[in-house]
């Protein structure tokens, strides 16, 4: 029997963990953690928090970048991987058909009227990915049009439709895709023209900036785009799953009715990877078209059973403790409370989103005083008051947020599903101080601008 000990090995190790991430890992990770003060050490978490060794409670505002919808730890997610392991099932041969996955996807299809199949793979850019190969060959054409300031992953296919340069930059030659502005259909339909378009991949609500789809777009956008022989996929990665209020936000509207849904992040209880690409039952039959083709899109650990047991157990966990419907009520009682502090504090400027999704912007203010200081932040670099903004958040209110975006002046605010009116409180009453401190002009918040300033300059 082998004598490896995790517990043991934590226990022996985790204080190196900065050290070892900086050794082996992404080493401007442990550099910008420093450099922001973010380097902290948090000892376990449940739910909407994170506790460090002194039991100090930090409220989590960002939830792995919306990946721990139902929070973290939830004792029916533990229970099901508990359950799945225990019961030693036969996964993963290749050669069966295991009832999970087919159980998983009929709970997900059940909630996506118009929609009749799934495939399972390990991630939000994967299921994209496989959105973007299952529209070309269903159409038999080559481009994917996608939004300005999109983000639809990372991975070579993914990145081609990337609205960021920051990403795309050093990564050409990519896909021949094509980016349009959000809302603009006329925009749309001159690319349709072309008739080389085989899709168009949009969020519902983009990530970036936290701009939502304008009221009738994405009904519009399907119907120009079937007028022309071309899809509509949705990117419901981080918008999915109740984040907006709706279970996927792109039935906010009626009759908008996608080709092809992307799904992840949430899905997976916070435990296992898992991504899942839902579509019209003529493309799946047009990609796997003959036994031939059976394997002409897989994935080695797609439809594994803890991912799949996690997945269930997450949407139970929705339905039980009815998450969507909180995620809309508490997410209008946040944004209305925040959006009440726009005539208080010049230096804001906005609130926007829906259900849990929303960005709070940052802008230009009035008084000679702030717009100096405010001016030399930006020409120093475009984003660093909101950073500004995020750390005392943080180090003096133990709220964990982030920017929305490099260069933007925004912070998202994507908290577990499960927060509520306590929480709500909570990062008011924080979010009201930090601004405070803001338009009184001094102290530690405008002291860290000058060391946000200094390092912006080093990194040209």
């Amino acid at each position: 029997m082998t004598g490896f000990d995790l517990t043991k090995l934590l226990a022996e190790r985790s204080g190196e963990r900065y050290e070892l991430h900086m050794r082996h890992l992404n080493h401007q990770l442990p550099r910008m953690l420093h450099t922001i003060g973010f380097d902290k050490v948090y000892d376990r978490a449940e739910g909407a928090y994170f506790y460090d060794a002194e039991d100090n409670a930090y409220l989590d505002m960002l939830a792995g970048f919306g990946v721990m919808g139902v929070g973290r730890h939830h004792p029916v997610v533990r229970r099901a991987l508990h359950d799945v392991l225990d019961a030693q099932l036969a996964d993963l041969t290749r050669f069966d058909c295991q009832p999970l996955p087919g159980l998983l996807a009929e709970q997900l299809l059940a909630r996506a009227p118009g929609l009749d199949r799934v495939f399972f793979g390990n991630s939000g850019t994967e299921a994209v990915e496989t959105a973007l190969k299952f529209a070309r060959y269903a159409t038999g054409r080559p481009r994917v049009l996608y939004c300005d300031h999109a983000f639809h992953g990372l991975t070579t296919g993914s990145l081609s439709v990337n609205g960021e340069d920051g990403f795309r930059d050093g990564f050409a030659p990519l896909l021949p895709d094509t980016p349009v502005p959000l809302g603009d259909t006329a925009a749309l339909e001159r690319e349709l023209r072309k008739k080389d378009v085989a899709a168009l991949v949009v969020e519902p609500v983009q990530g970036k900036g936290v701009h939502a789809a304008p009221p009738g777009y994405l009904r519009a956008a399907r119907e120009l785009l079937h007028r022309h022989g071309a899809l509509l996929i949705a990117d419901e990665v981080q918008t999915g799953l109740g984040r907006t209020g709706d279970f996927f936000a792109y039935q906010h509207e009626p009759d908008v009715d996608p080709d092809l849904v992307c799904v992840a992040k949430s899905l997976s209880g916070g435990y296992v990877p898992v991504g899942a690409t839902l579509g019209k039952e003529w493309i799946f039959k047009k990609v796997y078209s003959s036994m031939d083709r059976v394997l002409v899109h897989s994935a080695s650990f797609g439809s594994n059973a803890q991912a799949m047991a996690a997945g269930l157990a997450t949407l139970a966990v929705m339905d039980d403790e009815r998450l969507t419907e909180n995620a809309r009520r508490t997410g209008d009682l946040l944004r209305s409370r925040l959006a009440a502090l726009v005539d208080e504090y010049e230096l804001l400027h906005e609130v926007r989103g829906r259900g849990l999704m929303i960005g709070i912007e940052f802008g230009r203010p009035r008084s000679l005083k702030l717009r100096s200081r405010w001016t030399m932040l930006q020409a120093a670099r475009k984003g660093l008051f909101a950073q500004m903004v995020v750390v005392p958040l943080l180090q003096k209110h133990r709220i964990l947020t982030q920017v929305s975006g490099d260069h933007l002046e925004v912070i998202k605010l994507i908290p577990p599903l499960v927060v509520g009116e306590a929480e709500v409180d909570r990062f008011v009453a924080a979010f009201t101080q930090v601004m405070d401190d803001a338009h009184r002009g001094g102290g530690l918040m405008w002291d860290f601008g000058r060391t946000l300033i200094r390092q912006a300059v080093a990194n040209r």
